[in-house]
């Protein structure tokens, strides 16, 4: 038997990361069948590539943010629209109304500290690394940090978490 592991004719890393992310679209899209109404204590950080196509956030977001931000969507958010391909939301910063666009594929990660669920995806735009960036910027009185101050994404305690990285070769 080889060391080498052969490469895969099957996009399989995409097909998997493309069904993940749907999980993410069903969840918004359930939310948005409620009037914009969380369930329980369920809230969302979702991390995104602000340079990622399709992205629509306002300049001023873009410049404090160019690689990557956090949003919550928990007490103040409003016309939540879900697509196939991505959603929309309004959110307040810094007590500004602004309206966010953001393809699924944009998203690097989906987290619910409500029931310690997150989902990593690896990064759509390029295969840059994340840089390293503040905490969710949009007004949400009494948000806590994910998990609280836990790490969710790296928490090896048995929560609900999946990671998919299966190392493209190039």
């Amino acid at each position: 038997m080889s060391d080498t592991t052969p490469d895969s004719l099957i996009p399989y890393d995409e097909i998997v990361q493309e069904a993940l992310r749907a999980v993410v679209g069903r969840v918004l899209g359930s939310v948005e069948q409620t009037g914009g109404a969380l369930p329980g204590e369920h809230h969302f950080y979702i991390t995104f590539k602000t340079g990622a196509p399709g992205v629509t956030i306002p300049p001023a977001l873009r410049a404090r943010f160019p690689d990557e931000m956090t949003i919550v969507l928990q007490n103040k958010f409003w016309d939540l629209n879900v697509s196939d391909t991505g959603f929309s939301v309004g959110l307040s910063f810094n007590q500004i109304p602004s309206k966010l666009s953001i393809p699924f594929s944009a998203i690097t990660a989906f987290v619910d500290p409500a029931v310690d669920f997150g989902l990593q995806f690896q990064a759509s735009v390029g295969d840059i690394e994340p840089a390293g960036h503040e905490d969710a910027q949009n007004d949400t009185p009494g948000a806590t940090e994910p998990g609280g101050g836990q790490d969710i994404a790296k928490s090896e305690d048995g929560s609900n978490v999946v990671t998919v990285d299966f190392g493209r070769k190039k």
